[in-house]
């Protein structure tokens, strides 16, 4: 048995390091954190300063006991875990659950995973830093206590499952802040003059504006007509050198902005594939706020850029970070050897690893050099001056390898002309002019990327929390991220061509949206409830200073308990008081009346989505309100009283097709076409007003021939499709996925036979009894037997008589009634829901 254990946390990095050490290491991984905050309660004892109560959870729990195994025979004991807060908690529950004794454990931390930087962390070990345990414990803490006490307020006066988190609920204030400033942004108009002129071998084309812009149409016309028969002269031209120096290295945020925008990543992928990057040894640690470069970094690229590139291309650099609150990293992202231009791998892992190698070995090269050329031409017939603007790049330094994107790219913006050699009083010759209708824009909405640059300037959140924030506003429903299409917008043009003023009317498509975040209904009524009634969890400047509190107490500054404390009371005063007083949260909103009926019409948030309401709610059972759900485009803020009166004329018939009725209208799921009793989703993004007989007919069309059998089985049609979960195909009522691994497109008889016969083997195995009736059956899952009631599934829990798990015999003979109790014991009113709800639908059948 080796005489040293050395803890990771992934076997990835495990398998990385032991090639590095010698015969007297052992190298486990823990696989991230061995245990957490339990789940059946709050897990926080609040009156015992806020002691924590943890659990390993079942799937850990033989990692567990290998490691305690292993540790009782192992003389020393080092702790690798990562190097910042959440990494240091991991240590701290690995020396607390594996019992082990400070005296043989010794805490080890590196940058980066290379025999030199592993070498050296073993030569200088220290003991476990509690402060930075302590700042992880209090966000933890907080986090557990604002989800616990907040999450049951919003099942009781907004909707049952919903969650709220710190964090998570600013993210979502951004997103709807933004798209309200965005719905009430009125655009304005003003025309833009551009002109184009030739020099006088007429061979040279140069592109000019005039700086100002025109309010009026028809000032914008007059323009153009005093510009006929009018000499252009070049007034005065400026030419002045201009420098553009490279970019700092990565940090997490920046690495998420540029991965987004260059590469298309989610800030989730961006991390899980720099994860495997670090565990690989190929870059330095992912999650830092730093874009400091170590001494040997600095001296690695700059012996890579004169290799590669040439002496006139380095320029060392020392960078700082600016970003309020930046802790714990030591370095910035880069790439562990900057002699590697690039890796083997997965063409994902290569193209993120080659943005990082860039970004690093860009930021110790020459600034790039420019001539920048501004030329004024006047017109004689006006005092208005016409300018064009070119730059010529000289020495190209960090651009040979790099060029940082931005979030708000002008597609406007044409100053990067290459001008051709001009003098002053140089005639030119008009070749077009054109004044053109341009409207003013609201601010952009938030990509990913954008909004991970907003949460690091307000100073929310740290490198660690950015991509579990934005998918858990996603996961929630509180937001998607989706594309959509843009809406036909006319404007007017007015061209000077050949001494000759003409007016056009053109058109052109606006607001067109391409993988942006939007907040959804849900999420704009549980953020105006939570900035109602608990304004201090959804305030910026409130959730900024909770970071620099985490950051104090990591530094030793400040004590965590007295942080909570200081915390917890009002909070749960607040929480108390919206409980006791807040009335029930729908984001209602009067539309105005109903011509018809002269009833009110309302559109609010109900149990299964946004939806529109005419009439009130009564008692009376002949005067009750009628209901249609939105539109998967139409939300409850934006919705006009027409748009929602239009959608009562959902569903409506039109002609029959093969002899079976049509009818569109819209569900849970968006719109639909019905042909005979086939209901068949329609496009996502389409109004189900618009469909007509010749879109019905193309959309099942389109439904035959995606049901048409590619292949038999059995003597059974084999048919494809594609769902809410990918591809899949379908045989004797089951639905089969098909990975990746396959050709969804040209499945062969063989591959159809192979993801058949594994269905029907798994599906073998996964029931150990079924009650169809009741909707309960026993089924093995992933971590061993349990209940499924109708969607819930259940833990089957110890055998009462034997107060011991449950064996397989027992299971197969256990009696319905039995099951029954064990549902019963976790859910007491289970089957008394049931029985109300079958009741009242007997007595409406009565009726």
């Amino acid at each position: 048995m080796a005489k040293n254990l050395l803890i990771v946390e992934s076997p990835a990095k495990a398998k990385t390091i032991e090639g590095y050490l010698g015969k007297d290491f052992l190298v486990k991984s823990s696989y991230g954190h061995i245990r957490d905050l339990v789940k059946d309660d709050m897990g926080i004892d609040i009156d015992n300063n806020f002691a924590q109560t943890y659990e390993v959870p079942a799937d850990k729990r033989q990692v567990v006991a290998e490691l305690k195994k292993l540790a009782k025979t192992a003389e020393t004991v080092w702790l690798a875990s990562d190097e910042d807060r959440e990494g240091e908690a991991i240590s701290w529950h690995l020396f607390e659950t594996l019992g082990l004794k400070e005296q043989n454990t010794k805490r080890i931390v590196f940058h980066e995973i290379t025999k030199p930087a592993i070498l050296k962390a073993i030569e200088t070990p220290r003991n476990i830093d509690y402060n930075l345990v302590y700042a992880q414990q209090a966000r933890r803490v907080l986090d557990r206590l604002v989800g616990f006490e907040l999450s049951p307020v919003l099942w009781k006066k907004v909707k049952p499952s919903l969650s709220a988190g710190r964090v998570q609920s600013v993210a979502v204030r951004l997103i709807v802040d933004r798209e309200r400033e965005i719905n009430h942004f009125s655009s304005t108009a003003d025309f833009k003059v551009t002109a184009q002129f030739s020099t006088e071998k007429g061979k040279e084309l140069i592109k000019a504006e005039l700086p100002q812009r025109f309010s009026k149409a028809e000032d914008a016309e007059k323009f153009l007509n005093d510009c006929i028969n009018a000499t252009f002269n070049v007034n005065s031209l400026e030419v002045k050198p201009a420098k553009r120096n490279p970019a700092a290295p990565f940090t997490t945020s920046t690495l998420q902005q540029e991965a987004s925008r260059k590469l298309g990543f989610s800030v989730a992928r961006t991390m899980q594939i720099a994860q495997r990057l670090y565990e690989n040894g190929k870059i330095t640690y992912m999650r830092t706020d730093s874009v400091n470069l170590s001494e040997t970094a600095i001296a690695a690229a700059a012996a890579e850029i004169k290799s590669a590139y040439g002496e006139k291309y380095h320029q060392p650099r020392v960078y700082k970070t600016k970003t309020a609150g930046a802790q714990e990293a030591h370095e910035a992202i880069r790439p562990t050897y900057f002699d590697q231009h690039t890796i083997n791998g997965d063409n994902t892992e290569k193209r993120l690893y080659e943005l990082i190698w860039k970004r690093a070995i860009a930021s110790q090269m020459s600034e790039a050099i420019f001539e920048k050329t501004s030329v004024h031409i006047g017109v004689n017939t006006r005092k208005e001056e016409f300018l064009a603007e070119g730059e010529v790049l000289k020495f190209e330094g960090f651009l040979k390898v790099y060029l940082e994107s931005t979030d708000d790219e002008d597609d406007d913006n044409e100053n990067n002309n290459l001008l051709p050699p001009l003098a002053k009083n140089q005639a030119l010759t008009l070749n077009e002019m054109a004044a053109t209708e341009r409207f003013s824009r609201p601010p952009a909405r938030y990509t990913e990327a954008s909004l991970v640059k907003k949460l690091e300037e307000l100073g929310i959140g740290r490198p660690s929390t950015y991509a579990p924030t934005i998918s858990t506003i996603q996961n929630r429903g509180y937001v998607v991220k989706e594309d959509r299409d843009g809406k036909k917008r006319d404007y007017t043009a007015f061209i000077l061509n050949k001494n000759q003023v003409t007016k056009y009317k053109k058109s052109e498509i606006t607001g067109a949206e391409k993988a942006k975040l939007f907040p959804t209904d849900i999420g704009e009524v549980v953020n105006d409830f939570l900035v109602e009634h608990f304004k201090g969890i959804v305030d910026f400047n409130f959730t900024a200073k909770v970071e620099k509190q985490f950051d104090e107490i990591a530094q030793g500054l400040q004590n965590w308990t007295k942080m909570l404390h200081a915390f917890y009371g009002p909070f749960h005063d607040e929480v108390e008081n919206t409980i006791e007083n807040a009335d029930r949260a729908t984001g209602e909103r009067l539309l105005g009346t109903d011509p018809e009926t002269g009833k009110n019409v309302y559109t609010k948030v109900g149990r299964f989505g946004p939806l529109v309401q005419i009439g009130e709610v009564s008692d009376n059972e002949n005067d009750k309100p009628r209901y249609a759900s939105l539109t998967k485009t139409q939300s409850i803020g934006t919705i006009t009283l027409e748009e929602a009166l239009d959608l009562f004329k959902l569903p409506f018939q039109l002609e029959d097709y093969q002899g079976k009725e049509v009818s569109v209208g819209i569900g849970r799921f968006g719109p639909y076409v019905k042909w005979g009793d086939t209901f068949i989703s329609a496009p996502k993004n389409i109004d189900p007003l618009s469909i007509d007989n010749e879109k019905a007919m193309a959309i099942i069309n389109e439904k035959i021939d995606a049901d048409a059998p590619i292949a038999s089985y059995q003597n059974m049609p084999v048919t494809k499709g594609t769902g809410r979960f990918g591809p899949f195909i379908k045989w004797n009522d089951l639905f089969i996925n098909v990975p990746k691994a396959y050709n969804f497109n040209n499945l062969s008889q063989n591959d159809i036979e192979e993801l058949i016969s594994k269905k029907i083997e798994k599906e073998s195995n996964r029931f150990i009894q079924q009650w169809p009736v009741d909707k309960i059956a026993l089924e093995n899952g992933r971590w061993g037997p349990f209940i499924r009631f109708g969607k819930e599934m259940l833990k089957l829990g110890n055998n009462p008589a034997t107060k011991q798990k449950f064996t397989a015999e027992e299971l197969a003979s256990i009696s319905l009634e039995e099951v029954k109790k064990l549902i019963v014991a976790q859910k007491p009113d289970a089957f008394e829901t049931k029985k109300k709800a079958t009741a009242k639908k007997t007595t409406a059948k009565k009726k």
